[in-house]
């Protein structure tokens, strides 16, 4: 008997799997053994796998789910070293699995499992093409949100929803099931960067892939902290300007641009200030060191957080960013007077010269700097 149960199992597990579930993780130590359970529960009538695409937690998480793996052969581990975000371990994780359904879920508990069959069920029935795990449709509840965060998720999602004209009630949900085959036709042009790989995927497909909800009530977070920050709006915000220009922005300028609009007012409360002591020149290249160190350690810390630099290597990036800040300097004042005498409009001609500065910035310091790939 015990024999037998034995070779159904590794007959079982030998089958591919009909559901790949991807967890895209970091810091989640805390929530991996009751999710693998709770996953056990939820699928057991099914030939499932999960595949937690980790981020080199600090915490252990990857170190937790190859333990996990190493007893169930359901489970398993894609740490990505060196590369941080959750829509680029979504991507990842999604592309190497060989089921041809992959369900997308956070590691937090929050998302319900139950109802991934169902999501599971109507894929294989070919309703759709993707289905959303849906906080706002008939029957679904956002209780397990604080008020001021619920209140935040709310307003974005009905910004989403009008300036991407995606009609799904909960665009923003990272609670959903697709076709294998459909997200890889659309893989290669989704951003890497940023949270919100739904919106991403809906947003690019422009109302090509069939799209059906099902409610589901998101609960309280168990263990772990939050991952929303700052840094998680901004790149909210660049994935909708790189949408609404079709790509032409890269989410990622977004927050570069706003660190540089505050660099401006740095290096102007700077000029006023040191032009108590020193003559305009100076204080001019005093507030132009000032600004440009400001922008280096405020986007090290907060645009390229996956990339940051530390030790010698902030040092050395600190000096290749002020050198491309100059050259960029340089290429202001060129396009801008080029601009003027063609047509002396002065704030046309100031403008021209500030995107093309802001543009040579973010594309030199994007490769040489944080050496974006």
């Amino acid at each position: 008997m015990i024999l037998e149960k034995v070779k159904e199992h590794a007959h079982r597990v030998a089958r591919a799997p009909a559901l790949s579930v991807v967890v895209p993780t970091y810091n989640e130590a805390g929530n991996m053994v009751a999710l693998a359970r709770r996953l056990s529960v939820a699928l057991r009538t099914v030939d499932w796998e999960l595949i937690v695409a980790d981020d080199n937690s600090p915490d252990g998480t990857h170190q937790l789910a190859k333990q996990i793996g190493s007893g169930d052969p359901r489970v398993r581990c894609l740490r990505r070293v060196g590369r941080r975000g959750l829509a680029g371990a979504c991507i990842d994780g999604i592309l190497s699995s060989s089921a041809p359904y992959v369900a997308v879920m956070d590691g937090d508990l929050q998302h319900d499992e139950a109802i991934l069959l169902r999501m599971l069920r109507r894929l294989e029935d070919g309703d759709a093409d993707i289905v959303i795990g849906s906080r706002y449709c008939a029957g679904g509840s956002s209780d397990g949100f604080s008020g001021v965060r619920g209140a935040v998720s709310r307003f974005a999602t009905a910004l989403a929803r009008s300036l991407t004209r995606v009609s799904v009630s909960d665009p923003m949900s990272g609670f959903f099931a697709v076709r294998r085959e459909a997200f890889e036709i659309y893989a290669p042009v989704l951003s890497q960067d940023g949270f919100k790989i739904l919106l991403d995927l809906l947003a690019t497909a422009r109302g090509e892939l069939s799209v059906v909800e099902e409610p589901y009530a998101f609960r309280a977070r168990q263990a772990g902290e939050s991952k929303f920050d700052l840094r998680v709006g901004l790149e909210y915000l660049g994935l909708l300007v790189a949408k609404m220009t079709g790509g032409a922005v890269e989410p990622r300028f977004v927050p570069y641009a706003l660190v540089g609009t505050m660099g401006l007012l740095i290096h102007l409360v700077i000029l006023k200030t040191a032009l108590a002591q020193y003559e305009f020149h100076t204080a001019q290249a005093i507030a132009t060191l000032g600004a440009m160190l400001a922008n280096f350690f405020v986007n090290n810390r907060l645009t390229y957080k996956d990339l940051r630099l530390r030790g010698w290597s902030m040092m050395r990036g600190m000096v290749i960013f002020c050198a491309i800040g100059a050259t960029g300097f340089i290429a202001n004042i060129g396009v801008a007077s080029w601009f003027y005498a063609e047509k002396p409009l002065w704030w046309l001609a100031g403008a021209a010269g500030a995107i093309i500065g802001a543009v040579w910035n973010y594309a030199m310091s994007s490769r040489l700097v944080w050496r974006l790939r």
